[in-house]
């Protein structure tokens, strides 16, 4: 189990790493995560949702993501509330100060998950959450040191070099955690170096003499992480400096920003992400409204930074309008949620440029889809994730068609166009043809191509910088 510091500090690329180095041994070889706080979440082949990261290191075992690999999904929708999800499907609303409570009701979906994946292989590599030294958590706990004793896994310590202090960071995990989860801990490594790692030796050799635990490596900065999909919204940046501006909005809850990484690969595209406080450039092609995981509090959002202004001028001005998901449900006349499932009860005015509405309703869409792009004819594999049902006069003109029925709307003028469809830009056809509907000329480089030689690279940047030997050597 590789547990870390903090967050952020790397870990799903760590397990992700490893899983691809595992796999080109011969191994086979599963992930696990058994609880994530994510709302970029990705759709199984069971017709559950899990964390993204965990989808990336599925893909790198080789196999097919399972609800079991992340068993326990928080996607936030408040500052102080989140969705709880369970083996893929919706369990329960959970204010943060309440979610302790129900943690001891979720360990047994959490070692239910992961026995069947260790019947299934020969190595499990686990992702922790946060960090151990959150000792505040520590009561019922489910995602670090509460699993690893439960589950008898020996852990491996990630602290991160390129945020300062992470001499500090492993020895003051040790100092703040119980005895007995410190016994836990079979060794650590440092993640994130920049520069001479022989530089750092000193202070290698220091946390290991400070805590008795054996060093596993130091690894370098891996510059291909930002070809790989993030799963952390702290993660999402500009990229590229082509002719053609694409511009995303931050969302306060965005949700399935993946859906944006194929057009980073593509040198004709500048995509700038507008954070609060920015103004939408009024030179953007293209304006994209993503997912969200609560669409009318994040229309507000919207709002309060003038998006709604700056959209309305970018569409007077001819410029184009992409919503996916909760973005193509707030392009619509009104959202409504009778039954508060996202928040209070009640409606909110869309932005009107779509003539279309929104109703939420309990049941989730969850589904694996293949389409066809209305505008061009070419096939477009993706997944819907979403509650709520859209209805409307600009249904007529469907962004896509499932199955010879009408996806999406596209309003009368062409400039507007709303879809639940995510992961479309990952087909590299359609992604050539609706650039070349921008004005801007695709590549034509394969993306998920593109994401495999990566794993490839970070599994031998792994074997070059740590002891994958002894690791492998910990599993029991």
């Amino acid at each position: 189990m590789i547990q870390g510091t903090g967050s952020n500090v790397g870990k799903s690329l760590l397990v992700a790493g490893l899983c691809r180095a595992a796999r080109l041994r011969g191994l086979r070889v599963l992930p696990f995560k058994p609880q994530n706080m994510s709302n970029n979440a990705a759709v199984t082949f069971d017709g559950g949702e899990i964390g993204r990261a965990q989808a990336l290191q599925a893909l790198a075992c080789g196999v097919e993501p399972s609800v079991d690999m992340n068993p326990v999904l928080l996607k936030p929708q408040t500052d102080v509330g989140a969705q709880v999800v369970v083996q893929g499907k919706v369990f329960a609303s959970a204010r943060a100060r309440d979610y302790g409570a129900l943690k001891p009701r979720l360990m047994g979906a959490v070692l239910e998950s992961f026995a069947r994946l260790k019947s299934r292989a020969d190595l499990v590599v686990v992702e922790g959450a946060g960090s151990p030294a959150e000792v505040n958590l520590r009561r019922n706990d489910i995602a670090n040191m509460g699993f690893a004793r439960a589950a008898e896994v020996p852990v491996v310590l990630a602290g991160d070099i390129d945020r300062g202090g992470v001499i500090a960071q492993i020895i003051g995990t040790q100092a703040v955690i119980d005895p007995e989860d410190a016994a836990m801990i079979r060794g650590f490594l440092i993640n994130r170096f920049r520069g001479d790692p022989r530089l750092f030796d000193d202070g290698y050799d220091l946390i290991a003499q400070r805590t008795g635990w054996r060093g596993f490596g130091v690894v370098p900065w891996f510059a291909g992480a930002a070809r790989l999909p993030a799963e952390d919204a702290l993660d999402l940046a500009p990229s590229g400096s082509g002719p053609v501006k694409v511009a995303c909005l931050c969302l306060s809850r965005i949700a399935n920003f993946d859906d944006l990484d194929p057009l980073k690969i593509e040198p004709s595209i500048r995509l700038e992400m507008i954070r609060p406080g920015q103004a939408l450039p009024g030179d953007a092609a293209l304006a994209i409204i993503p997912g969200t995981k609560s669409t009318r509090g994040d229309l507000a959002f919207l709002r309060a930074q003038g998006w709604d202004v700056d959209l309305l001028a970018h569409h007077r001005r001819g410029g184009r309008i992409l919503g996916l998901c909760g973005g193509y449900q707030m392009l619509g006349r009104s959202v409504a949620d009778p039954e508060g499932l996202e928040g209070e009860p009640g409606a909110t005015p869309g932005l009107g440029l779509l003539d279309v509405e929104t109703i939420m309703a309990p049941d989730k869409r969850l589904t694996r889809v293949e389409a066809l792009h209305a505008a061009s004819g070419l096939k477009v594999s993706g997944y819907e994730i979403h509650i709520g049902r859209t209805q409307g006069p600009d249904r007529a003109r469907p962004f896509a068609y499932i199955e010879g029925e009408p996806e999406g709307a596209i309003s009368a003028d062409g400039l507007a166009a709303g879809s639940y469809l995510h992961g479309l830009f990952a087909e590299d056809a359609f992604r050539a043809a609706y650039l070349a509907s921008l004005g801007a000329q695709a590549a034509g480089l394969g993306y998920g191509a593109g994401v495999e030689a990566t794993l490839d690279e970070l599994a031998a940047h792994l074997e070059a910088h740590l002891d994958v030997e002894g690791l492998l050597a910990l599993a029991e």
